[in-house]
């Protein structure tokens, strides 16, 4: 593996690797692999005696684009190796590379070339975290989520992570706020139908109804980046108070039950009540596509 590839790792994972020596307690059965370690050396390892980390954040796997891996393993082997764990001397836990691994299964390979590190259960866990974060596929939620995790589960500050990933603290923050939006932008976002600007716009308006309300505008008019940023921005503004008596706040309770209304409707649900108990319910429609939608949901 050329210094060139090795430094596309990022230095959060070189570093990880390189500290990642002599952790276990047992010095001298591991004594040569760290030898072999810091010569940077591949072993051949058989695949029968690698097991699947257990914290492999990534649980969903492309068959085509495994098949594809597999018959390029077939014709030129595998070129980047993956990277294990010696749990003794003829059982090895996998760190990085499931896909790859997963691939020369298929492609028949009884032995896999390995590099061979010693680290804890929290390095297994921030090697894999780390690693996912850093495929080119990723969508912006499952970057997220590997943040989170990385936060939660490593004890790691938002400086400490941006380090590991090589990213500075507001990417790694921007990131974060992702995951405070309603689920259904959420899933939005996950499935490519709003990219990370729109989600940025999304973040700077505070109202749930109000970003419900903005996000089906995008979604069912395509609307740009710039537009929701415009929209986003007109959100934001302070209301004119009317002349006249003004109603009442909404009690936590029922302004819980209208943000509930618009998650689950997608739109700005508005929801009158008076002193008495009476009110009304408002579910603005788009078009006449919208209002189907709508009035589906409510078994009409």
């Amino acid at each position: 593996m050329s210094a060139e590839k090795r430094n596309a790792l990022g230095k959060g994972l070189s570093a990880l690797l390189n500290d990642s020596v002599n952790v276990l307690p047992n010095k001298n059965e591991f004594a040569r692999t760290a030898e072999v370690n810091a010569a940077g050396a591949v072993s051949e390892i058989k695949i029968t005696e690698i097991e699947v980390n257990p914290f492999q954040p990534r649980t969903d796997f492309d068959q085509e684009a495994l098949n594809e891996l597999a018959d390029s393993i077939k014709l030129q082997g595998l070129i980047q190796p993956i990277t294990v764990r010696r749990v003794n001397p003829h059982r090895y836990q996998l760190i990085s590379g499931e896909r790859r691994l997963r691939a020369s299964k298929l492609a028949g390979l009884t032995q896999i070339p390995a590099y061979v590190r010693t680290a804890n259960d929290q390095q297994m866990l921030e090697m894999a975290l780390i690693e996912n974060i850093q495929r080119e596929n990723l969508n912006a939620i499952e970057v997220a989520l590997s943040f989170q995790r990385m936060i939660d589960e490593c004890s790691l500050k938002q400086e400490e992570l941006g380090e590991r990933v090589s990213k500075n603290r507001s990417t790694v923050t921007n990131y974060l706020r992702l995951l405070k939006l309603p689920p259904t932008i959420q899933a939005s976002i996950r499935d490519g139908q709003l990219s990370m600007g729109h989600a940025r716009a999304l973040i700077s308006v505070e109202d749930p109804a109000k970003q419900l309300f903005i996000h089906q505008l995008v979604i069912q008019q395509g609307l740009s980046v710039r537009k929701a940023e415009e929209m986003a921005r007109e959100a934001q503004r302070p209301l004119v108070k009317k002349e006249g008596k003004q109603p009442e706040p909404l009690s936590f309770q029922v302004q819980k039950i209208q943000d509930d209304l618009a998650s689950r409707f997608s739109t700005k649900v508005k929801l009158k009540m008076d002193s008495q108990g009476k009110g009304s319910i408002e579910i603005p429609f788009l078009s006449e596509d919208d209002l189907s939608r709508i009035l589906e949901m409510l078994d009409w």
